[in-house]
């Protein structure tokens, strides 16, 4: 099973949601809200999109909730993957 870390979801924000380049999550910014980090809700949207599209995975419409920060983010996505959804 492939597991989702945070180097795919670093891949997914530089082409969907305006990451730059160079950037990348530390340690802190994982536990950083989204918000926090400069991303509004629909950058959040966009990244729950290519997540299903890259993934075959739903991401239902309660995932804004359950996603709230980076690290969240990978825990869910991995949570649907390992449930074969």
């Amino acid at each position: 099973m492939r597991q989702f870390t945070t180097d795919d979801l670093t891949a997914i924000m530089r082409g969907c949601a305006g990451m730059d380049q160079s950037g990348g999550f530390n340690g802190a910014e994982l536990h950083v809200s989204y918000s926090d980090l400069g991303y509004d809700s629909l950058a959040v949207l966009e990244i729950q999109a290519e997540i299903q599209r890259r993934f075959g995975i739903p991401v239902g419409d309660d995932a804004m909730d359950a996603m709230p920060t980076p690290a969240a983010t990978v825990s869910y996505v991995n949570t649907l993957l390992r449930a074969g959804v």
